[in-house]
C-alpha cells in the first residue's frame, strides 16, 4: 500500500467513502504524495508521452495559428500568452520559436503559465530560460489583457464525477475500504436535477460523467476573451456528450488498477467538450465546431513542415520523423482521438484549421 493509500484507507475508516472527483483531487495534488506534486510524469523515462514530446511540429502548427489569430484581431501590443497545464513546457517553447516568424509578436507576448505542481514549475523554468514566465495557481489569477491560450492534455487530468443510471434515479461512483484495500462502489440512487437532461439518451446502467471546475475554468478563460478579445484553443482526447466509463490509469505507459497505487500513477478521464461549448458560450463568445487534431493539424500545415524538416533527415531519425506526423495525424492513432474546439470573439474570424459551428450546435449550446 503506497503512502497515500494508507491516508485515504484511514479518512475513508473514519468518514465513510469518497467521491471519486475527491480521490482523483489527492492523487493527482496532494502536496507530499500526489502524482504531479512528485514527479515529472512526461516523456519515454515518464509514464506517458503528450504530443508536444512527440514532435516540434505540434507547438509550431498552434503557435502559428494563435498567431493568425492575433494578426486577425489587430496585433494587440500586449498580450497574455498562456498555457493550461505546460508538462515540460516544451509546447510553449516551440510555440514561441514559432511566432518569432511573425513581426512584433514575440515582443508582444507576456508568458503565462498555470501549472500547480511545484516540480513541474522547476521542469518548465529551465525549459524557458531565457524568456520572462509567470505562474499561477489558477486561471482566474490571469492578468486582464487580450489572452491567446492553450490548454493541450488539461481537461483530462481535472477531477470527475460519475453516475450510473438506476431507474430514474442515478447511484453516484465512490471509493470505499474492502478488507483493508482501496476499492470502487455505488452510493445509493438518488433523482438528481443535475443530470435530468441525460435521462432522454441513456438507459439503466449507463455511466454519464461530469467534471465540476469545467464551467469555473471556462468561464474565467471565455470572459477574458469576451472583454479584452483573444482565442482559446483546447486540444485532448474525448467527444462530444459524456456517456460511458472512462475512468483510467497509466503507470510505466501501460493502463492499470485506478485503486492499486494512489499516488504512483496518473488518473485520467475523457473530456466531454459538450460542456466547454456551454459554458464558453454563455460567458459571450463564439465556439468552433469540435475538429478532430488530425484535421486541425493538416490544415495548419503540418504535411509541409514536415517535409521541410525531412530534407535534413536520414535513417533512424528520418523514420522517427515520419512515425512522429503519423502519430499525430492519422485517424487510428492520435488524429481522430483526440478533438480540439476553438473559443474567440463573437466579431473576430475563426482561428484557422477549425470546423464552423452549426446551426444545431449553437441551438444546443445556447
Amino acid at each position: 500500500m503506497t503512502p497515500l493509500a494508507e491516508i485515504l484507507a484511514r479518512r475513508i475508516a473514519l468518514e465513510g467513502p469518497i467521491r471519486l472527483d475527491a480521490y482523483m483531487a489527492e492523487c493527482l495534488l496532494h502536496p507530499a504524495h500526489g502524482y504531479y506534486a512528485t514527479r515529472d510524469p512526461f516523456g519515454r523515462a515518464g509514464d506517458f508521452i503528450t504530443a508536444p514530446e512527440i514532435s516540434q511540429m505540434f507547438g509550431e502548427m498552434l503557435g502559428l495559428c494563435l498567431a493568425q489569430a492575433w494578426l486577425d484581431q489587430g496585433a494587440p501590443a500586449r498580450f497574455v500568452l498562456a498555457e493550461l497545464g505546460p508538462g515540460r513546457g516544451t509546447l510553449m517553447a516551440d510555440m514561441l520559436r514559432a511566432m518569432r516568424a511573425v513581426p512584433g509578436m514575440a515582443t508582444a507576448a507576456e508568458v503565462h503559465l498555470v501549472e500547480a505542481s511545484p516540480s513541474l514549475r522547476e521542469v518548465q523554468r529551465a525549459r524557458l530560460a531565457g524568456h520572462a514566465v509567470q505562474w499561477h495557481e489558477a486561471v482566474a489569477d490571469l492578468p486582464e489583457a487580450p489572452l491567446f491560450l492553450v490548454a493541450n492534455e488539461f481537461f483530462d487530468a481535472l477531477p470527475i464525477r460519475a453516475f450510473e443510471r438506476r431507474g430514474e434515479a442515478w447511484a453516484e461512483r465512490q471509493v470505499g475500504l474492502a478488507d483493508g484495500r482501496l476499492v470502487p462502489g455505488l452510493a445509493p440512487p438518488v433523482a438528481l436535477t443535475l443530470l435530468d437532461d441525460r435521462l432522454a439518451d441513456t438507459q439503466d446502467g449507463d455511466i454519464v460523467e461530469i467534471c465540476p471546475a469545467v464551467p469555473g475554468i471556462v468561464a474565467e478563460i471565455a470572459g477574458r476573451i469576451a472583454r479584452h478579445g483573444g482565442a482559446a484553443l483546447v486540444i485532448d482526447y474525448g467527444n462530444w456528450r459524456s456517456l460511458g466509463d472512462t475512468f483510467q490509469a497509466l503507470r510505466a505507459h501501460a493502463p492499470c488498477d485506478p485503486f492499486e497505487a494512489p499516488g504512483e500513477a496518473d488518473l485520467t478521464a475523457h473530456v466531454d467538450f459538450e460542456p466547454i461549448a456551454q459554458a464558453a458560450r454563455a460567458a459571450g463568445v463564439a465556439v468552433s465546431a469540435m475538429t478532430p487534431q488530425g484535421v486541425l493539424l493538416e490544415r495548419l500545415g503540418i504535411t509541409a513542415r514536415a517535409e521541410r524538416l525531412a530534407q535534413a533527415l536520414s535513417g533512424e531519425a528520418l523514420d522517427a520523423h515520419v512515425a512522429a506526423h503519423r502519430r499525430l495525424t492519422h485517424p487510428a492513432e492520435m488524429g481522430h482521438l483526440f478533438q480540439t474546439l476553438a473559443l474567440y470573439p463573437k466579431a473576430a474570424p475563426r482561428p484557422p484549421g477549425f470546423d464552423a459551428a452549426t446551426a444545431d450546435d449553437d441551438a444546443d449550446n445556447s
